[in-house]
């Protein structure tokens, strides 16, 4: 799958993954499915407001196509806003800006 059209899928399922319920501000899991076809190696949340990524969050870790992990994105901050970038077993790394887990319950690659 190329990586501009990985962007656009995952862009689409992103808008449709917010939860019905609203999370209190202190419950910062996310379940991150991979719906790809193509092993998730590597998934890093970072806060919106810095421009460098942060460590693999699955590190040692591999999500095939199919399954999913409940993270925990709490930096200690207190921030909602984080970007993801997932990096797949083909290459292709696909990025989502402004996520807020304090209300997202549920990510979905696909």
């Amino acid at each position: 799958m190329s990586k501009f059209r990985s962007l656009l899928l995952f862009t689409a399922v992103a808008g449709t993954t917010l939860a019905t319920g609203v999370a209190t501000a202190a419950d910062r899991r996310v379940e991150i499915v991979n719906k790809t076809g193509v092993t998730l190696v590597a998934f890093h949340a970072s806060r919106a407001s810095t421009t460098d990524w942060e460590e693999n969050i699955i590190s040692g870790q591999k999500l095939k196509s199919g399954q999913s992990i409940i993270i925990n994105i709490n930096d200690g901050t207190g921030a909602c806003k984080f970007d993801f970038l997932g990096k797949f077993s083909d290459g292709d790394e696909v990025v989502s800006e402004d996520n807020d887990v304090c209300t997202l319950e549920q990510f979905t690659f696909e």
